[in-house]
């Protein structure tokens, strides 16, 4: 069984309160008829109550409660495995997250900045797939190629430099495991983004680029920084090299220039206000789109109002009930 909104069965936590609170009256009560004598005497002169049907009429209440509660978050069952077809292109989002990418050039810092534009990225994407490969001195598939993009931004929240043990900028091998990445289906519309300050000492990311080409693969950059440089603060201290000098991480735009150039891509310069995806937005949506076809669950039967329906049986045997005690006859006594 699935429940499309499955917040609402916190309410069930509400139940055990329902029958606590309720015992808990019952306490109190009994405190109170004490003050006007013996329970027992008091009792024997209120015949027509009914202690036992108080606590039926609260257990069917909690029942009707949980049945209203569980109806609220939408039982569905019966699903079924169909093919699901759309047509799109594929998307691989190659992330730096080097400790460079905290210099502050930009708001908060250039790798929050990135995360956001990602973000809004995904927001103006329809049946296209995106995936997320971050790297630093090494690089690791953060996100499989997906239409998921509510969990394309979950993914995307949680990265920090520390998601890449190993430091560095190996830009090239970023490029080359994306190659990979991507799905069996995709033949031609596929594009990896580069996003980085293009600080690269690890390997050779042209010659990447040019293999990410012969597969038919558009390589763009988007390079986050200033020339000029900025310092990178680090656990609150301005990172220092072995000297004792302050690091500046300055943009190395030449060579993200040679890298969308290998790619048969664009570089663009991100900006604090226009980070530089639109344009690649605009040239992805020129391309040919592919056919993708994907098993998905669908087809689900609600079943809430049976839920509903048992709630409101619950209630009105609750309210027929009543609290007196039934009154007994004996044949043969006046």
């Amino acid at each position: 069984m699935y429940f499309a909104q499955y917040q609402y069965l916190y309410l069930l936590l509400l139940v055990p309160v329902i029958l606590i609170g309720y015992g808990v009256l019952r306490t109190f009560r009994r405190k109170r008829v004490r003050r006007f004598g013996e329970e027992e005497l008091v009792g024997a002169l209120m015949p027509s109550w009914s202690g036992a049907k108080g606590w039926v009429r609260t257990v069917l209440f909690a029942l009707a409660f949980a049945c209203f509660a569980i109806g609220l978050a939408r039982p569905q069952t019966g699903a079924k495995l169909a093919e699901h077809k759309s047509k799109g292109v594929e998307i691989m989002v190659a992330l730096d997250v080097s400790n460079s990418m905290l210099s502050e050039d930009y708001s908060p810092n250039r790798l929050e900045r990135a995360k956001l534009a990602i973000s809004r990225l995904t927001d103006k994407l329809q049946d296209d797939r995106i995936g997320l490969v971050i790297f630093a001195g090494t690089p690791f598939v953060q996100l499989p190629v997906t239409t998921d993009y509510v969990s394309a931004k979950m993914f995307l929240s949680s990265i920090t430099p520390g998601s890449v043990p190993v430091q560095g900028t190996a830009i090239g091998e970023a490029i080359l495991l994306s190659i990979k990445s991507f799905s069996a289906q995709s033949e031609k519309s596929r594009v990896i983004v580069v996003i980085s300050d293009g600080e690269n000492h690890e390997d050779d990311a042209v010659e990447a680029a040019k293999q990410a080409a012969e597969y038919g693969i558009r390589v763009y950059t988007i390079g986050v920084g200033s020339p000029e440089g900025q310092p990178i603060p680090v656990d609150g201290e301005l990172l220092k090299d072995k000297d004792g000098n302050i690091v500046v991480s300055k943009l190395d735009e030449e060579t993200l220039r040679k890298i969308a150039r290998a790619g048969g891509g664009a570089y663009i310069h991100a900006g604090n206000e226009e980070f530089g995806l639109n344009p690649i937005i605009e040239d992805i949506r020129r391309m040919e789109e592919e056919e993708f076809g994907s098993v998905m669950f669908e087809d689900f039967d609600e079943q809430f109002m049976y839920f509903f329906a048992a709630a409101l049986v619950l209630l009105l045997i609750e309210m027929l009930i009543g609290e007196r005690a039934a009154k007994r006859k004996f044949f043969g006594n006046d």
